[in-house]
């Protein structure tokens, strides 16, 4: 028996799931680079959100290269167990935030529409740091990487996390829609300041009146982070399978300790996070 919305009912008792209706879900929060961490971590806070009975803020993870995370997850309603791993103590919870995942070059017009639709007010990413194409060195735009060499010679089929987000608000624009806020969860120093230079100078290649709009309307929050996780072993799927009684492909194990302090900036509100 796999994990699934319909094998809820059969979990053990000492795992807690979502009591929340997740049909009345809305997903408001796009997030780029679904893995591990941002499953041990912005998911796991966004689950608590749920739980509260705010259904406002779903989200609906992207691999933005790879589509295993949706081939694994979507057979499961996107359903996966987190094991919170202590000296003592672990304890597992399966967690229902994320209602739709998309991966692959076959989803690429499915998440740009999505994150360009009114309905996503948040586009958060951990995408590494390679994920900016920012120069170490220097702090500029890397022009001839192959990806942004490649989004810029057709910018409204992007690939890349800028280009997307670009591409996305310039639809928004030309919409009148509200833009969303870019919200970085990596792990690195002013993630929030990195990702507006990133942002700002693909639009300036673009189209420097869009890069002047993207600076004076769209909200780029710093946050910290913090929680280690590891990548899941076939060990840990099996002791997971052990505890809940059934499978799951691609659960997440990690430490108890978690920590994320966010600058409360935000351009269509955002989930209580607390």
């Amino acid at each position: 028996m796999r994990l699934s919305e319909k094998s809820l009912s059969q979990l053990p008792a000492s795992v807690a799931k979502p009591g929340y209706d997740r049909s009345k879900v809305v997903g408001s929060i796009v997030h780029l680079g679904i893995g591990a961490f941002h499953r041990a971590h912005q998911a796991m806070f966004t689950d608590a959100v749920l739980a509260s009975g705010d259904l406002a803020w779903g989200i609906v993870g992207a691999g933005v290269i790879s589509a295993d995370m949706k081939n694994a997850l979507l057979p499961q309603d996107c359903l996966y167990a987190l094991a919170e791993m202590g000296a003592d103590a672990e304890k597992v919870r399966v967690i229902g935030s994320i209602i739709d995942v998309l991966g692959g070059a076959e989803d690429a017009d499915k998440l740009l529409a999505k994150m360009s639709d009114i309905s996503t007010r948040i586009v958060s990413i951990t995408v590494t740091e390679k994920g900016y194409y920012l120069d170490p060195a220097t702090g500029l735009l890397q022009l001839q990487a192959p990806a942004i060499a490649a989004d810029l010679a057709a910018p409204a089929t992007p690939k890349t996390i800028l280009g997307l987000i670009v591409q996305a608000l310039k639809q928004r624009k030309a919409a009148g829609i509200l833009p969303f806020t870019v919200l970085s969860c990596d792990n690195l120093p002013n993630n929030g300041k990195l990702a507006k230079a990133a942002v700002l100078a693909f639009a300036r290649e673009v189209d420097a009146d869009l890069a002047t709009w993207i600076e004076a309307n769209v909200c780029f929050p710093c946050t910290m982070v913090d929680r280690i996780t590891p990548a899941t072993t076939d060990a840990d799927r099996a002791h997971v399978t052990g505890v809940i009684g059934m499978d799951d492909a691609w659960p997440v194990v990690t430490e108890q300790f978690v920590q994320w302090v966010i600058e409360d900036q935000f351009t269509m509100g955002r989930p209580d996070w607390t």
